[in-house]
This record gives C-alpha cells, sequence and structure tokens, in this order.
C-alpha cells in the first residue's frame, strides 16, 4: 500500500450487456436526403443488423429562425420501431414517429443544423422513410429561406418539371485538418449506448489518469503530458482532482487553477481532457453538493468554447442508494449545461462505481430509474486482480442498455496496489475493445504502490518516455495504449 495517505481503492464495476450495435457487422444503407421546400433539410442515415438499426438523423433549417422544432416521418415498414432515441423527445403511433427538441438544440437559426438520431428494431425489411416534415413543413427542396409555404397543393395532373429544382445539401463536417485524437474526432456525444465523435461514429478513447493533485503535481508538465500523447500515443487524461483527502476542499481557487492549467495542456496536446471532481470517503456525493456546483460552474464556464473537455461529475459513490446519486447528478448537470450545453457528462454509480455490484446489486437499478439528462454515460470502475468475471459478465450485460466509460481501472488489486494481474487485466482490455468501451488507467504517477506506471523517483528526475522509466503495470498499459486507435471519420 502506498505511503500516501489515499483511502484504498475499492470493489467497483459497473454492468454492461453487450448490445446488439456489438454483435455483428453493420450494413450501412443508402442516405436518404429529403430537402426542404419551404426551409429544411433532412439526412437520414443507418447502420443496420439483423432486427436492428442505428439511425443518424442530420436536420438543416433552411427557413426562418425557430425557437422549437418537431420532426415528423412515417416508417415505410410497420414493423419497424423506435426503441432509443437520443438529443430529442421521440414518439411513436403506429408508423408515424416525430422528435421534439429539447432545451439546449431547440433553436436553429437560418442555416443551422443539429443532429439527433436512435436505435431501432425491425421484423421484416428496414426501408428507410423518404419524407419528413419540421413543424409541419414538408422537407421536399430548397428555397429562398424566407419564402412563405404555399397556400394550395398543386393538383396531381400537373406534369412534374423536366428540371429538378435545385438542392442545398446539408451541412457536411470536413474531414480533420490534424491527427491528434481531438482534431480527428471533435466535439464528442452520446449516440445511444456509444460514445460517439464529430462524425456520429462510435469511438473508444483510451488514457491514464491522474494520481490525486494534492500530492503528485510534478507528476503533471510539459515533458510528462509530451510522453502521454507522443510516446504512450494516449487519447484522454483523467484530471484526478480530490475534493477531500488535502484537496479542492482546502483551497477551491487553487485547485480549480490547477485544473484548469492541466485542461489547456491537454488540449495544446489533442488530448481529451476528463475532468475528475474525485469524492471518495465520504461516499455520499450530496455532501459536496456545493463544492459540486461551485466547481463545475467555474470550470464549465471557463472551458465552454473547448472540444476537448468531458466532465466526471463524482468519483466513486458508496453506502447510499442510487436514487440519492441520482438526485445529486440532476442538481449538477444543469450546472454544466447552463455553460457548455454539448459536452459529455460522466456519471458515478453506486458501489464505488460497480453499478452497484460491489454492494449486492447490479445495473437493473440504473436502466429502470435513469438519470433525467441527455449526453450522458455511467461510470464503471475495476482493478483487475480484485474484480473478475462476475463483474466482466455485469459489464458485457449492462453494455447494450446504458452508455458506459470507465474512468478508472488497476492492473492490479482494489488496493491500488500488489503485483499486476496481467491475465485479467487482458480479459477486462480485451472486452472494452470489443465493447468500445472508453478507458483510463489508474495512475499516471511515480506512486509507491503496484498501480503507478512510473518507478518512485520518476517525476523528480523529468525523464518520462521510454520503457527504463515504467514499472510492470505501465509497460503492460503503454503497450495496450499504443495500438492503433480506430477513429471513423465517415
Amino acid at each position: 500500500m502506498t505511503s500516501i495517505p489515499r483511502p484504498p481503492r475499492r470493489s467497483l464495476l459497473v454492468g454492461g450487456v453487450v448490445g446488439a450495435l456489438a454483435l455483428a457487422a453493420t450494413a450501412v444503407l443508402p442516405m436518404t436526403n429529403a430537402m426542404a421546400a419551404t426551409g429544411c433539410a433532412v439526412t437520414y442515415t443507418t447502420s443496420s443488423w439483423q432486427g436492428g438499426f442505428t439511425a443518424t438523423v442530420s436536420i438543416s433549417n433552411l427557413g426562418d429562425p425557430v425557437n422549437a422544432w418537431t420532426l415528423g416521418f412515417t416508417f415505410p415498414n410497420s414493423g419497424q420501431r423506435v426503441t432509443q432515441g437520443w438529443s430529442a423527445t421521440w414518439q411513436q403511433s403506429g408508423s408515424a414517429v416525430t422528435a421534439q427538441s429539447l432545451s439546449y438544440n431547440g433553436a436553429l437559426a437560418t442555416g443551422a443544423s443539429t443532429t439527433i438520431g436512435f436505435n431501432g428494431s425491425w421484423t421484416t425489411a428496414n426501408p428507410s422513410p423518404t419524407s419528413f416534415t419540421l413543424n409541419g413543413t414538408t422537407c421536399t427542396g430548397g428555397t429562398t429561406p424566407t419564402t412563405p409555404p404555399p397556400t394550395t397543393t398543386p393538383p396531381p395532373s400537373t406534369p412534374p418539371p423536366t428540371t429538378p429544382p435545385p438542392t442545398t445539401p446539408p451541412p457536411t463536417t470536413p474531414p480533420p485538418a490534424g491527427t491528434t485524437p481531438v482534431a480527428i474526432n471533435g466535439q464528442l456525444r452520446v449516440c445511444g449506448v456509444n460514445l460517439c465523435n464529430q462524425y456520429g461514429r462510435p469511438i473508444q478513447l483510451r488514457g491514464m489518469s491522474s494520481h490525486g493533485l494534492q500530492w503528485f503535481a510534478n507528476c503533471y508538465n510539459d515533458a510528462s503530458l509530451d510522453a502521454l500523447a507522443n510516446d504512450w500515443q494516449a487519447d484522454l487524461f483523467r484530471i484526478s482532482m480530490y475534493v477531500q483527502e488535502q484537496g479542492y476542499e482546502t483551497n477551491p481557487t487553487g485547485f480549480t487553477n490547477q485544473v484548469n492549467t492541466l485542461v489547456d495542456k491537454a488540449e495544446a496536446r489533442g488530448l481529451y481532457a476528463l475532468i475528475d471532481f474525485h469524492t471518495l470517503t465520504p461516499g455520499d456525493p450530496m455532501y459536496n453538493l456545493d463544492r459540486a456546483k461551485t466547481f463545475f460552474a467555474a470550470v464549465s464556464a471557463r472551458n465552454a468554447a473547448k472540444k476537448n473537455v468531458i466532465y466526471e461529475i463524482t468519483n466513486e459513490p458508496n453506502g447510499v442508494s442510487w436514487s440519492t446519486i441520482r438526485n445529486y447528478a440532476e442538481q449538477v448537470i444543469p450546472v454544466i449545461r447552463a455553460n457548455d450545453p454539448d459536452a459529455v457528462v460522466i456519471v458515478g454509480t453506486r458501489g464505488w462505481s460497480s453499478l452497484g455490484v460491489s454492494e449486492g446489486g447490479n445495473s437493473d437499478e440504473i436502466v429502470n430509474n435513469p438519470v433525467r439528462a441527455d449526453n450522458i454515460m455511467y461510470t464503471f470502475h475495476f482493478y483487475a486482480a480484485s474484480h473478475k468475471d462476475n463483474y466482466r459478465n455485469e459489464v458485457q450485460r449492462a453494455a447494450s442498455r446504458i452508455p458506459l466509460f470507465v474512468t478508472e481501472f488497476g492492473t492490479v488489486s482494489y488496493t491500488g496496489d500488489g503485483a499486476v494481474d496481467t491475465a485479467s487485466s487482458t480479459a477486462w482490455l480485451d472486452l472494452l475493445d470489443r465493447l468500445k468501451i472508453s478507458y483510463a488507467n489508474w495512475t499516471y504517477s511515480d506512486a509507491s504502490e503496484g498501480s503507478a506506471a512510473f518507478k518512485p523517483g520518476t517525476c523528480a528526475g523529468g525523464t518520462y518516455a521510454g520503457t527504463a522509466v515504467l514499472t510492470e503495470s505501465g509497460n503492460f498499459m503503454r503497450n495496450r495504449i499504443r495500438t492503433p486507435d480506430n477513429f471513423p471519420t465517415s
């Protein structure tokens, strides 16, 4: 056990089921474009597998500005159903589907666009809808945005024009201008049970977590983050800011500034920055509710324009019910959303973020009573030498039902110390890779414990690249993280 007065890591894990999205290679169906005659354009793209599909729907407003919108369409096949939607309120009656805007994406200026989506099921066929309406206006072709809709419908005998009307294609995301994770993927969002990039494609981020900033600040400098970005080829740096244990509560301004500086350093290297409000003892997140609101109001306002920031609002709740955690989340998330409506927010789970497994529960409590917010994921933690098949089985079970992010895990025991369990660590990472679940390893530090990536004294020496300064856990993780990323851009 490390001499640092850090409470022992606990038994953690979040359940996950392998979803249908992961069960088969997807077949990408043709894209359906419906251009608005009086001011809207829709692009509807699906990826399908036997019995199910994911649909991404891009809406462009070519008409006058709107403050709220309702998209309508009809499935061509009566066996098609919306099963889970995001970024809109989805309803279906028979084959007719509507999607109503949410508070953060209802305002669409002329020329503005937004993207929504859903998971669906089908029985005998899965054709794409060919006609869409936006606030009752049929999206059939582009015209001058301020042109009012026609008051009458041409009679059926009117012959079609010999030349099709001009169309304005919906805006598309340009190819990435750089090669860093942030340059390629841009602003992330949650789509279904996946973390998706700016192209709406599921991705996995792989990286490292800092140790407590109050103890290991000397480990997080330009040289160490250069090594993480370039030598390790990581995608993600988790900034672990303890609230207690000589952390944030002792100097809120100082720790907030320290976090913001590290966000900037991550951004400069094209890394995603995961801001971790590291609560552990006491396990009730409500104890820190006011501190959380103050902290996240500050960091979200300061970093709202950045595309690389992800917010983790409570690290490892323990000894409290899921309803308490949910209540906390539903008070903190609006504070972030007031400044940064687009960033992904990650919510801790019961039993040291084990989806309740370490306290005798499972992910059903989250599935049956999810946090009432959009663009969120749920935390799962594990330590490979302590948490094995029963924890992996729950992750496998939950992964098709809720979006998971492993914001912390170790290759050793739940204490953060001991020998590396290579077999269990490999089984875990193989599972996370297959399910495209992002992760951060504990810990990018030179702590005197088995989970540390660097040998003791490394941070005082200033050399971080290469394998000579790494522990067994560090070498194992560097090898896994350095394998090529799969970041789809189309």
